[in-house]
């Protein structure tokens, strides 16, 4: 063991470059800047020797060069948080993200867009602010928020790690997931877009998020949607083992199973999402809000286009089984406990086991607001003229 030379709560990562050589110390942790790595060294005045080599996906990156470069004593490398970390990532040009937003059929007005398209640019700062303001208030949670957030120099940079860390087993490690994932996310600027669309749908939706942060580390439904849209680009690329295998870990470790073949949308909210499934050919639309225990699977086992497609705006209530390649019209409301087998109109509501359209089939009622932004799932209570306790 080392000698423990501060009580600082921080978190260890893999490796990190010592000062005076060009070498990775496998020894040695991430450290403050104001901590010397000298002192680390398991026998003091005597240098260490060079570590052996790593294994491929910790010593190159997808170009090929070193991921770790030696530190330039003319230059300041200590971020405001006082942390050195490790250049692991190739980061797009920013005029690559052209700030295009996914638009849906729902319009708001001018003023309130604009206010929301900015509140998405700045979500990465807030974020940051939101977890400097929690080690402010429990540092107990400093090294975490640190490791997670603070020491990362972008949000998809933070999203990978904070997924590989989850992901990880004894066989899979999390450098191996954190270079593949961050990978992906460079080179699909419009998965983080969508990440961003994804965290202020929680905020606003879910009345249990406190923070922005707060759903960005603990959301498993956040989590395992973000990990999907990894899995489903590497899927559209045909390197399908790699998809499965995520999908494998995301079910394992958050207890949410999307085939990588489904298509999500943006603005999508997994509210508490233990137990969702969502097959091959499924396929939701944007600003969807989806309870536990949903299922959007298909009827028996036939092949091709099998699964049901959820369309913009729509609330499915929890343990609602959706079955078959059936429509569930734009801003549509499924009730809990529903088992749906039929398409479903827009702007309509359907209840029961097997569901029933709210009003009759031949003049179902419908409602004006959006049920997947209100997350309204009892206005439909007061329509019914036997409803009783």
């Amino acid at each position: 063991m080392f000698p423990v030379t501060s009580r600082r709560h921080f978190s260890m990562s893999l490796y990190m470059l010592r000062s005076s050589s060009p070498h990775i110390n496998h020894h040695s942790f991430l450290l403050p800047s104001f901590v010397s790595s000298s002192t680390f060294s398991p026998i003091k005045d005597q240098p260490l020797s060079p570590p052996p080599p790593m294994a491929a996906c910790i010593d190159t990156c997808r170009t090929g060069e070193p991921q770790i470069s030696p530190r330039d004593s003319s230059k300041n490398h200590d971020d405001e948080s006082g942390f050195r970390y490790m250049n692991y990532f190739r980061y797009p040009d920013r005029a690559s993200f052209n700030g295009t937003q996914t638009k849906t059929l729902h319009t708001r007005p001018l003023v309130e867009d604009l206010d929301r398209d900015a509140e998405i640019d700045d979500v990465w700062a807030k974020i940051r602010e939101e977890a400097k303001s929690d080690i402010a208030k429990e540092p107990i949670v400093s090294g975490y928020y640190h490791a997670s957030i603070v020491s990362q120099r972008s949000l998809e940079a933070a999203l990978a790690n904070t997924l590989s860390v989850k992901l990880s087993n004894l066989n899979l490690p999390s450098n191996t997931l954190f270079d593949l994932f961050s990978g992906v996310l460079q080179e699909n600027p419009e998965i983080v877009e969508s990440v961003k669309q994804d965290l202020l749908a929680v905020k606003e939706r879910d009345p249990a998020c406190i923070s922005y942060v707060h759903c960005f580390l603990h959301f498993k439904g956040f989590l395992a949607c973000q990990a999907h849209r990894i899995a489903h680009e590497l899927w559209t690329q045909d390197r399908k083992i790699l998809a499965l295998l995520i999908q494998n870990r995301v079910s394992e470790a958050f207890a949410v199973d999307f085939h990588p073949g489904a298509k999500i949308g943006t603005g999508i909210l997994l509210d508490h999402a233990t137990a969702i499934v969502i097959g091959e050919t499924a396929v939701v639309g944007n600003n969807v809000s989806i309870l536990h225990n949903v299922t959007l699977g298909g009827t028996g086992k036939q092949c091709g286009d099998r699964h049901p497609k959820i369309g913009d705006g729509v609330l499915i209530g929890a343990g609602t089984c959706i079955l078959g390649n059936i429509t569930i019209g734009e801003g549509a409301k499924i009730g809990a406990g529903s088992v749906v087998l039929k398409d479903v109109p827009p702007r309509t509501t359907a209840v029961g086991n097997p569901a029933r359209l709210l009003g009759g089939k031949d003049n179902p009622k419908t409602h004006d607001k959006i049920p997947g932004l209100t997350m309204d799932q009892t206005s439909h209570i007061s329509e019914w003229s036997d409803y009783v306790i």
